[in-house]
């Protein structure tokens, strides 16, 4: 047995020690090794484990971190190395010297393998990172072209509302001066100012048009077609049914006749809503409920359920029955387009759907182009699965001030916020 005070210990702590910085300094740590590793043979000293072990484990570090080309020429220096220590010394001669080679070639390969296998991690998985962030980019950029579509849309909708009502205060102030006897000068000439800012506002709201239609395709002649109120919500049920669908219409309140905006934002609610239905649900039961109240128009829709699963927006967001939106349409989780899948609730969203994500009639967005139109008119929207089962959409559409005479002046809004019951 060989005392550690040896030259062999020597050249074996020599040989090991260093290793202890391999990680920060593994080039000069590896030249100190090898270089021990090969004076202790070359001077005959007799061969201990730890000096083997050190410089083969020194020969798989170095194969791990060095490129292709380097790593032959270490591969080739060491086995001429071998070859040096059998035709000098008679260190290895207790080891074949086919042993030998292969063992050094052995550590020198499995380093460069496990390089290879590494470095192959890191690209796929930064391959895998760089595509992540793609889509996450593809669906942000997606659903803000969604939102921006469907804004459109219901801009080129309010201009036919909006241009037929100043199209009636120009027509009121040219006439007026024929009709109404004993105008001063003045008057006349408010009148025709009137009249003239009229004209003016019409031609800059063509002018709007016709650049929110400059990236639109083109639209259906049934586009075209007078804006639709709720008096026409009858017929959209009775298509609902003649595709297949069951559903009931129930009116609560007092019946009156609201602003355009209010009842073709409702109506189209009530349409998307049933469109997902026969979409994520078909042939489940749908009710829909309006409630007229003094402040406000409630819409309710909620399907029966059908057994296949279904994306729906922000599942967190559909525990209350209704959501305050912002303005802004950034607010709150109901403002959210996180989707998820969940089991069993159908009449999911459309937001992520493109044009076709309300395949009907309705040819909006899904709950997208739902929560436009409610934040639009400063009211709430809420759409998720209900607690009974199915899927529920809740929407309030705030009444303008002259729709809502009996309410006194300075009166506040129920305590609950405006939110509807049942």
């Amino acid at each position: 047995m060989h005392s550690p005070l040896s030259v062999a210990g020597a050249f074996a702590v020599a040989s090991t020690l260093p290793l202890v910085w391999r990680r920060e300094y593994l080039r000069p740590v590896a030249a100190v090794v090898l270089g021990a590793s090969a004076a202790s043979l070359l001077t005959g000293q007799v061969v201990l484990v730890t000096t083997s072990f050190a410089a083969l484990y020194t020969l798989y570090a170095l194969g791990r971190v060095l490129p292709r080309q380097s790593t032959g020429a270490l591969a080739v220096g060491s086995v001429v190395t071998v070859g040096v220590v059998y035709l000098a010394t008679d260190s290895l001669d207790d080891i074949p010297w086919p042993a030998a080679i292969v063992a050094v070639l052995a550590a020198i390969g499995l380093g460069d393998a496990r390089r290879v296998v590494e470095s192959a991690g890191r690209t796929e998985a930064a391959a895998a990172e760089r595509q992540n962030e793609t889509l996450t980019r593809l669906t942000a950029v997606q659903r803000e072209q969604a939102v921006m579509r469907e804004r459109a849309r219901i801009a080129r909708e309010l201009h036919d509302v909006v241009a037929h009502s100043v199209s009636m205060i120009a027509v009121q102030a040219e006439t007026a001066p024929y009709t109404m006897e004993e105008l001063s000068p003045e008057a006349r000439a408010g009148y025709t100012e009137i009249a003239k800012t009229a004209r003016e506002a019409l031609v800059e709201m063509r002018r709007l048009l016709s650049v929110l239609r400059a990236d639109a395709k083109p639209e259906p002649e049934a586009a075209n077609a007078p804006q639709p109120r709720l008096d026409r919500l009858p017929d959209l049920i009775d298509q609902h049914r003649g595709a297949g669908g069951a559903v009931d219409l129930a009116v609560h309140g007092d019946p009156r006749a609201l602003s355009t905006t209010v009842e073709l934002s409702a109506y189209r609610i009530v349409q998307e809503a049933l469109t997902n239905a026969r979409r994520h649900a078909p042939g489940a039961e749908v009710r829909v409920d309006l409630t007229y109240l003094p402040d406000r128009l409630a819409v309710r829709v909620r399907d029966g359920g059908a057994s296949a699963p279904t994306m729906v927006l922000n599942r967190e967001g559909a525990a209350p029955r209704t959501a305050v939106l912002d303005p802004s349409g950034a607010a709150g989780d109901a403002g959210r387009t996180r989707m998820e899948p969940v089991p069993g609730a159908p009449g999911g969203p459309d937001a992520a759907s493109g044009p076709g994500g309300a395949a009907g009639a309705g040819g909006g967005h899904g709950l997208v182009g739902m929560r436009e139109r409610a934040t639009m008119l400063g009211g709430r929207f809420s759409a998720g699965p209900a607690t009974e089962g199915g899927f529920l959409v809740e929407a309030e559409l705030p009444l303008t001030r002259e729709e809502n005479p009996t309410r006194e002046p300075g009166s506040q809004a129920p305590p609950d916020g405006g939110r509807t019951q049942g």
